[in-house]
């Protein structure tokens, strides 16, 4: 048999199929080819991938923070005659209306990704999210559209490609990760959020701070007028625009990736395509394998793919295997775990004035002192508690495990929740603080990481997108239900106040109890690959086909594989 060689590969792109090129058998060279996936020691390509999947994220996080923003400034720029604030049902729905889209596109992307591809369809998301970002930037207000209109219209639209990149980004890091640190880099993609938070605030308090000599001179809302309110029209454009840079900075590299090799193996059952698609991903190119690349792989064995012994995709057997409940009580453990964390972690997001206003950096007369205090108060918050979070989750979810740090979180974010509420009338404005930037530090050290992490690793290949994207849209139900059920809750009995906030805290304690009992459903994924925890879950043995050909093998081959695993 020829010995087939591929083009491509160095010292930070190792090529893993040339290890492989005198194994005659496919379903041989398949087991090797995915062991070396999983294996693979950390590279450049980890790193690559990392930044195009968290881009989806960092701009997620940032259009979501910045609009908490951007209210403060369009309520200046439009709303005079209601003391420059949005009317409630207005901020309301300019706020979940990107949950909303969000809950579609984790649903539609999340399935069509396992019926067509994870390729086919990654970078359709960031171009959607794109236009929803522009189309917010450049609306505008006129006799026959109002402004809040269209902004509810071009968030939702955003909220569709935010809500497609939560199962793509995952799974496809997921099956692209390697073994030993698939937890850190999946987390480490998700941490980007804290990065578009951070990135946020800071986007706008750089544009606060070049419009200060406009905006210092009204020392109340009610003297922002004239050009007051044209540098407020402007500053949020610039804010929420921005967001669109990143995700046009990585659309190139989302279009040209390769298919996964896993849904090429175990979904379309082409085995040469994806010997080649691996070459394409560890060598550092992009793109697809080309047909005569293929030809020549299948070429040289002289055989046809062997047929793997795994269920097709359907809906009858998507029924069927999440009607056992083995199966469903993982399914109900990914997606209630998360809508509950989700109740709590935007319900905390929706008090965040309430928190400023404790430490001074919220309520100020002056126009440009309020909003600069905003972003400030914004960035101490962010910086205090989100990030740390986020990066102690990437240093210890595949030491600790999974299952462990999101139990834990739950448990003290129960114990975190049930102090601020039956304590509250008790507490000092420092100690409110220290509080609320230990619930924000172990929602992400825990639970919200977590909770997107697992869904992409323990379900079968075949349905791992769309039970991800299942598990993701019960957490954006969560998001819709604090943000339209229980926020006017805190007002109750004083309008535009928090009188109640006390009570909330403590009905968010209950939420994270219920998380706390419902995370023993999810099984413990660390240090396995996605073959074996498939098996040991699902019962499904991927690696099962026709009976195994004796693989060809010449000494020298054989060796010299021997040296390049001592060199790795």
């Amino acid at each position: 048999m020829a010995n087939i060689k591929t083009e491509g590969g160095n010292a930070a792109f190792h090529n893993f199929v040339n290890d492989f090129a005198h194994i005659q058998d496919p379903m041989e060279r398949r087991r090797l080819a995915l062991e070396k996936i999983d294996s693979a020691p950390f590279g450049w390509y980890h790193v690559r991938a990392i930044v195009v999947a968290g881009i989806g994220f960092f701009t997620d996080a940032y259009d979501i923070f910045s609009i908490n923003i951007g209210v403060t400034m369009l309520g200046y720029a439009y709303f005079h005659d209601n003391k420059s604030k949005l009317p409630t049902n207005s901020d309301t729905a300019v706020k979940v209306a990107t949950s909303g889209g969000t809950v579609v596109g984790q649903l539609f992307f999340g399935w069509i990704a396992d019926v067509v591809g994870r390729k086919r369809v990654y970078g359709i998301e960031l171009m959607i999210i794109i236009v929803g970002t522009l189309g917010q930037a450049l609306s505008a207000d006129g006799p026959a559209v109002n402004i809040i209109g269209l902004l509810v219209f071009w968030r939702v639209i955003m909220g569709i490609g935010i809500g497609g990149d939560y199962p793509l980004s995952s799974i496809i890091t997921s099956e692209f990760a390697t073994t030993k640190w698939r937890g850190a880099i999946m987390g480490a993609v998700f941490a980007n959020q804290g990065w578009g938070q951070l990135a946020a605030a800071l986007v706008a308090l750089i544009v606060t701070v070049g419009f200060k000599e406009t905006l210092i001179s009204a020392n109340s809302a009610s003297e922002c007028l004239g050009n007051c309110q044209v540098a407020n029209d402007k500053m949020w454009r610039v804010v929420i625009g921005m967001g669109a840079v990143p995700a046009c900075i990585a659309l190139y590299f989302r279009l040209t990736i390769p298919e996964t090799p896993r849904y090429t193996f175990d979904v379309s059952r082409q085995l040469e395509k994806a010997a080649a698609d691996i070459e394409k991903y560890t060598s550092g190119a992009f793109g697809e394998a080309k047909a005569s690349e293929i030809k020549a792989l299948k070429d040289a064995e002289g055989n046809e793919s062997a047929e793997l012994d795994v269920p097709k995709a359907s809906l009858q057997d998507f029924c069927h295997h999440f009607g056992q409940w083995k199966h469903m009580k993982i399914l109900i453990g990914t997606a209630g775990s998360w809508c509950f964390l989700d109740i709590a972690f935007y319900g905390l997001g929706l008090n965040n004035s309430t928190i400023l206003a404790a430490i001074g950096y919220a309520g100020q007369d002056n126009v440009y002192t309020n909003i600069r205090n905003v972003c400030v108060g914004n960035l101490i918050l962010i910086c205090a508690g989100a990030i740390p979070g986020y990066w102690f989750s990437v240093a210890t979810l595949d030491i600790v495990g999974r299952k462990p740090i999101q139990i834990i979180g739950f448990a003290l974010l129960t114990i975190l929740f049930c102090i601020i509420g039956f304590a509250y009338h008790k507490l000092s404005g420092h100690g409110l603080l220290a509080l609320y930037v230990l619930c924000q530090l172990f929602e992400n050290w825990g639970p919200n990481t977590t909770t997107f992490i697992v869904p992409g690793e323990c379900f079968p290949t075949r349905y791992r997108s769309t039970a991800h994207g299942i598990s993701a849209a019960s957490g954006k139900v969560g998001a819709i239900i604090a943000q339209t059920a229980i926020a006017p809750v805190r007002t109750h009995g004083c309008p535009g106040g928090s009188c109640w906030l006390n009570h909330v805290m403590e009905i968010f304690a209950l939420f994270m109890l219920i998380g706390f009992f419902i995370s023993f459903f999810i099984p413990e994924t660390a240090r396995q690959t996605l073959e074996e925890i498939s098996e040991r879950c699902h019962g499904e043995v991927m690696y099962r086909g026709p009976a195994a050909q004796p693989a060809i093998v010449d000494e020298e081959a054989s060796a010299e594989d021997s040296e390049k695993k001592d060199s790795i």
